[in-house]
């Protein structure tokens, strides 16, 4: 069996997003900017959709991450990136 990409989202993951999405709960995200800094901001999710193989998360604010770059979710672990 192999292992999903950490540029798409696992179908548990996809659904706790989704839970967020739905429910426009804020959250707290931590990610690594494309400079590779880690940021935390508090904000809701809007959307979560895929382009070219790759999933990506949209903030309310219009911020746009890439799966890859997600560390955690409400102190939930998302990939292995964290460092």
């Amino acid at each position: 069996m192999t292992n999903p990409s950490s540029a798409t989202a696992s179908y548990s993951v996809q659904g706790m997003l989704r839970e967020y999405l739905s429910s426009g709960k804020l959250a707290e995200v931590v990610y690594r900017d494309s400079a590779g800094q880690i940021c935390l901001v508090h904000d809701v999710i809007r959307d979560l959709f895929s382009r070219a193989g790759q999933d990506f998360l949209l903030l309310g604010r219009g911020t746009m991450l890439p799966f890859d770059h997600l560390i955690t979710i409400d102190g939930q672990m998302l990939s292995d990136n964290a460092g």
